[in-house]
């Protein structure tokens, strides 16, 4: 899980043609604290058990979605969560779902990331290989940060936070340039 996570910054992640270059990601363990798999499935978090390279989506603090890309075997309750990315295709549909003209706050951050692609519970559980998305490897590598990971009150210190280095795009508390 984190190896994909990893993998993830640099790729172009689209939704029905909105979108552009996952540039944050942050890995989930099912023994993770502060993953939602850790107490076991449940409704909510079902579609985190399911096979890998599907999407599991979440309402976070009853106000943002949140989407995570399921990377481990059927069952293993890991995920991947698309914190930011760097809007390339579909600006003017971004930014009318966001009301927002920065393109630099379109996809900063997992709640504006889904508000901006147009994610819902809907997509929850879809194969991210099959329209609506489109999942392109990055064609080059791409230098990544590593950092602890942000916005979580448990198992925070662990360095499962994988950022382009040096991206304008990369959320809030952006990870020191030396990590």
């Amino acid at each position: 899980m984190r190896a994909i996570a990893r993998d993830l910054v640099g790729s172009t992640f689209l939704v029905d043609g909105v979108g552009g270059v996952i540039v944050e990601t942050e890995a989930y363990a099912r023994d993770d604290p502060a993953s939602h798999s850790y107490r076991g499935r449940t409704r909510r978090n079902a579609a985190m058990f399911g096979p890998a390279g599907t999407l599991y989506v979440y309402r976070s603090y009853g106000i943002h979605w949140c989407a995570n890309a399921v990377s481990g075997a059927d069952g293993s309750g890991e995920a991947v969560l698309l914190r930011a990315l760097e809007p390339t295709h579909g600006l003017e549909q971004m930014r009318q779902r966001r009301r927002l003209d920065d393109e630099r706050l379109l996809c900063s951050g997992p709640g504006r990331l889904t508000q901006s692609l147009g994610i819902t519970a809907a997509q929850d559980g879809l194969r991210l290989d099959l329209p609506p998305f489109e999942l392109t490897a990055a064609e080059a590598p791409v230098e990544v940060v590593v950092s602890p990971r942000v916005g979580i009150s448990q198992a925070s210190d662990r360095p499962w936070r994988y950022s382009l280095r040096n991206s304008p795009y990369v959320s809030r508390p952006r990870p020191r340039a030396g990590s």
